[in-house]
């Protein structure tokens, strides 16, 4: 009775856990400091790296990525933050569609009111250090004083808003 306690409560854990995965679907990176076309490629090949990636595809014109994902991947906005630093570059806005329930998460800090999700995908921005520009984020700062946990650099916490 008593190993069959215990089993359930490890089922509970594993699908508790399972759940509790972000989701990403796709992640829209805009990046900053291409110059030229090989500098895209050093980031789509980064990017192309990971096996979550289904598809990348680049717009050269406002040197923006779009990386479709694969279903039920774990992955978190902090892969994305480092596999473009990795290739030389850095993020100026980073926008990804993930599964609503995913937002209950403990990582993800609203900094505006969340709304209910009506659909199953929804689209975030994260607004930390690293995914928009130094001049964005000190307007940030300024903004989101009330929220003591912004300025505090935690790789691991991302502070996002709901985008319409």
């Amino acid at each position: 009775m008593k190993n069959l306690k215990y089993k359930f409560i490890t089922i509970i854990a594993i699908l508790s856990s399972a759940v509790s995965t972000a989701q990403i679907s796709k992640a829209e990176i805009k990046a900053t400091g291409l110059t030229c076309s090989m500098c895209s490629n050093a980031i789509n090949k980064q990017l192309k790296s990971m096996p979550e990636v289904a598809n990348v595809d680049t717009d050269l014109n406002t040197n923006t990525f779009t990386v479709t994902l694969k279903k039920d991947n774990a992955l978190s906005p902090k892969i994305f933050k480092e596999k473009v630093e990795k290739a030389g570059f850095f993020i100026g806005s980073l926008i990804v569609s993930m599964k609503s329930e995913a937002l209950n998460r403990k990582d993800y800090i609203f900094v505006n009111n969340k709304t209910e999700a009506a659909a199953s995908d929804v689209k975030i921005q994260v607004l930390d250090k690293g995914y928009v520009t130094d001049k964005e984020y000190k307007k940030l700062v300024k903004s989101y004083k009330n929220i003591a946990s912004y300025a505090v650099m935690n790789d691991d916490d991302f502070h996002v808003k709901m985008i319409k």
